[in-house]
């Protein structure tokens, strides 16, 4: 396969060229943001995970490979189902895949196993696994199409996709709220179509298309909504989202700096609750399977 080599975090990564961006953000500091909230992370978008785990219906005894399995929650909990058999989760940061060894070694889960990889070249085995899942880390592709051929490569016959996705931008509260505030007044370029980000999934024509390319069968799409989780109160969720969006503040000056904190923790307080700090969200649920 093509791609090239590039050493990060002590191992040898091969990854696509078109990917070189993905890379220095997954296993750089972005990648170390969310390894070091992993907890607050998988907390965030909970809601989703039981639908998730329902649609990919894994058993006992089958072998499944996590794309962009980020600090291991999917991963783990896909292991827990397929005993007998074995589960592969992939990702491109060093960071949040460390803590996913050390969760599964503390879980004793001893079916899972966690490789850095670039799921549009990593040579996985052919036709080796019954199900390929990804919780919300399919949308980085920066070649879609040629990342799904190399999934659905992977796949028995028959084997199947589940895709846990984001919906169109204007169905997120919490990015539209946090993204607001942190503009501070500014009119923010919107990125170029088709580029890796959170919503590049968000059209289901376009995924079809992309999915159909790649040999797999028509898509289904289920559209699921679910709250947000940032935080137990306002506080801790102002740190948290603050760290996680603080690039945002590049170029503001110390007024409009101001002015976005401000509007960022004015937010987050009109949406604690007793439950925590919350924002609506709407996700797809995609599944399709291979001839």
């Amino acid at each position: 396969m093509s791609g090239w080599v590039v050493t990060v975090s002590g191992e040898n990564l091969r990854a696509d060229p078109s990917n070189a961006e993905q890379v220095r953000a997954w296993d750089g500091e972005e990648g170390a943001y969310w390894a070091a909230h992993a907890d607050q992370f998988d907390r965030a978008v909970r809601g989703y995970q039981p639908r998730f785990l329902e649609a990919a219906a894994i058993g006992a005894g089958e072998r499944v490979l996590d794309i962009g399995c980020g600090t291991g929650e999917s991963a783990r909990a896909a292991a827990r189902l397929a005993v007998g058999g074995s589960v592969l989760g992939v990702d491109l940061s060093g960071e949040m895949l460390r803590v996913a060894r050390q969760k599964a070694a503390e879980e004793g889960l001893g079916n899972v196993r966690f490789e850095q990889a670039d799921a549009q070249t990593y040579p996985f085995p052919e036709g080796k696994f019954d199900a390929a899942i990804s919780r919300s880390g399919a949308m980085f592709f920066a070649e879609p199409v040629t990342a799904f051929r190399n999934i659905a490569r992977a796949l028995r016959p028959g084997g199947r996709l589940v895709l846990l996705v984001w919906q169109a931008l204007s169905r997120n509260e919490w990015f539209l709220a946090f993204t607001t505030a942190l503009a501070a007044g500014r009119t923010l370029p919107a990125p170029p179509p088709g580029a890796p980000g959170p919503f590049s999934m968000a059209d289901p024509d376009e995924v079809r298309a992309r999915l159909t390319a790649a040999a797999f069968n028509e898509p289904r799409f289920e559209d699921l909504s679910a709250p947000m989780h940032f935080g137990p109160d306002a506080e801790q969720a102002y740190a948290f989202v603050s760290g996680l969006r603080g690039w945002m503040l590049d170029g503001l000056d110390e007024s409009g700096r101001h002015r976005a904190l401000t509007d960022l923790r004015a937010t987050l307080d009109a949406h604690e609750t007793p439950s925590g700090v919350l924002y609506e969200s709407a996700a797809w649920l995609i599944t399709a399977d291979l001839p």
